[in-house]
């Protein structure tokens, strides 16, 4: 796919990627735990079990690398460089949220850390990732935009649209499919007539792979190759990186249109565990995790003791100011 081979992950990115993986863990399970029991209330889309996927992303790109992600964005909003305490307060819609808490979980932006946005409509962040990736290539960076989406939205036509405008105008944009093998609750074999997303690819003259989206050091080479190769040769690359909704569509779904023991196997191929055998360091898993635990409730409480959005700021930022 490039001429650019990655390297081995050191011991260190290794360690990187799993505490951006408890850190993603860690939050969601709070911010559910928190939902379950009415000790808060909004709007969310679990991230468990896609956490190697973001994690890979967010150790390989650079900062100024732009990211377009989707409302299931809590993983892919951290491995990116969203501070956690706004997002957490941005989640819970408190004034300190990293978008003044207008946003929630659905429409979070963070541009120093390179996050676009997250869109809340399925597909729709496709088409922005290659405007971004459009820019890149007028400004003639050596920077890639990343377009994040789920296997369901491209049953839309926004995701033609997009890779095929990307391909044909040859843009530096990464199509980073997380392939949770169902839309909703419809499973991808009733949305598509092939078997992977990236069987697609060569109907748009690019590159496509699939990629075990459990095993991070797997995704993470994947995302480097696909980095070097949009720069390199001047062409989009279309990655589809396997993995599981470990609970669900939405907070609560009991998913009872999934087979039976289907959910049990997904939970025995656990990415968060799995780094934490490969690292094999016993003391320093249990230390990293103890340290985003005390991290995540640090902010939590900060973010509880801030107001709520201010709803007369509502049509703040709608439009641009012009002088006349």
């Amino acid at each position: 796919m490039t001429p650019t081979a990655p390297q081995e992950p050191t011991a260190e990115q290794r360690r990187e990627m799993y505490r951006l993986m408890a850190l993603i863990r860690a939050c969601d399970e709070r911010i559910r735990r928190g939902l379950s029991g009415g000790e808060f209330a909004c709007t969310y889309w679990p991230a468990t079990g896609q956490e190697a996927i973001a994690a890979a992303m967010g150790t390989v790109l650079r900062a100024d690398d732009q990211l377009v992600s989707t409302y299931r964005g809590l993983h892919d909003q951290l491995a990116k460089g969203a501070p956690l305490g706004p997002v957490v307060a941005e989640i819970l819609t408190r004034a300190s949220g990293v978008n003044a808490g207008k946003g929630g979980s659905m429409h979070i932006s963070h541009p120093p850390s390179g996050l676009v946005l997250s869109t809340g409509i399925v597909g729709s962040g496709l088409p922005i990732a290659v405007g971004v990736g459009l820019a890149l290539q007028l400004q003639g960076t050596d920077r890639v935009a990343v377009a994040s989406f789920g296997d369901g939205a491209t049953g839309t036509g926004s995701f033609h649209e997009a890779v095929n405008l990307a391909a044909l105008w040859r843009l530096p944009v990464v199509f980073l499919c997380q392939d949770n093998r169902y839309a909703e609750m419809t499973p991808a074999a009733h949305g598509q007539p092939v078997a992977h997303v990236a069987d697609r690819a060569p109907a748009y003259g690019i590159p496509g792979q699939v990629v075990d989206g459990n095993d991070p050091e797997a995704v993470a080479e994947s995302v480097a190759r696909a980095r070097s190769a949009v720069i390199e040769l001047s062409r989009p690359v279309l990655i589809e990186a396997m993995t599981h909704r470990l609970v669900g569509h939405y907070s609560g779904d009991v998913q009872a249109y999934r087979p039976a023991g289907e959910l049990e196997a997904a939970w025995r191929a656990d990415p968060v565990e799995r780094l934490a055998l490969r690292i094999g360091d016993a003391a320093a898993v249990a230390g990293e995790r103890a340290e985003v635990e005390a991290e995540l409730a640090a902010a939590l409480e900060a973010a509880r003791a801030v107001p709520f959005a201010d709803t007369s700021r509502v049509g703040e930022h709608l439009y641009a100011a012009v002088n006349r």
